[in-house]
């Protein structure tokens, strides 16, 4: 089974672009945190790129940006390559399934995810008074 789950920041702003068959790609990369110190007392952190398609992809690029934590699922998929010097190279991406925005909204500046957000309905206040129940005592029924 090929199944990774990651929870980490994004690096920069995520890359939309189209494949030569209009299919939406989004690019992007995050840093996850180890939950472990090395012996030097410092916390390493990973990086991992990241790709996710179609509408996952169109979503992502809409309402995440640089800094936003994320959680990822999906699969790792390796990539050999060689690079400008002709050595023969492995890089690890991620092909996102599911991409959960972890960042309130509203709780940073920048976040992104105000955008394209539908407003509140017309004559609704967020910060209006609440209805309150009315208390009532109905234990005469009781028969015990």
């Amino acid at each position: 089974m090929n199944k990774v789950f990651l929870i980490g920041n994004l690096t920069r702003d995520p890359e939309l672009t189209e494949t030569s068959g209009g299919v939406s790609i989004c690019r992007f990369a995050i840093a996850v945190n180890r939950s472990y110190s090395g012996a030097d007392g410092e916390r390493k952190t990973d990086f991992f790129n990241v790709t996710a398609w179609r509408g996952l992809g169109e979503t992502v690029s809409r309402y995440a940006k640089k800094g936003n934590k994320v959680a990822v699922s999906g699969t790792i998929e390796l990539r050999n390559f060689e690079d400008s010097t002709g050595a023969k190279r492995t890089a690890v991406d991620i092909i996102a399934q599911d991409v959960e925005f972890l960042t309130p909204r509203g709780g940073s500046e920048g976040s992104g995810y105000e955008a394209d957000m539908p407003a509140a309905p017309a004559g609704g206040n967020r910060n209006s008074k609440k209805p309150t129940l009315q208390s009532f005592d109905d234990d005469s029924d009781i028969p015990f």
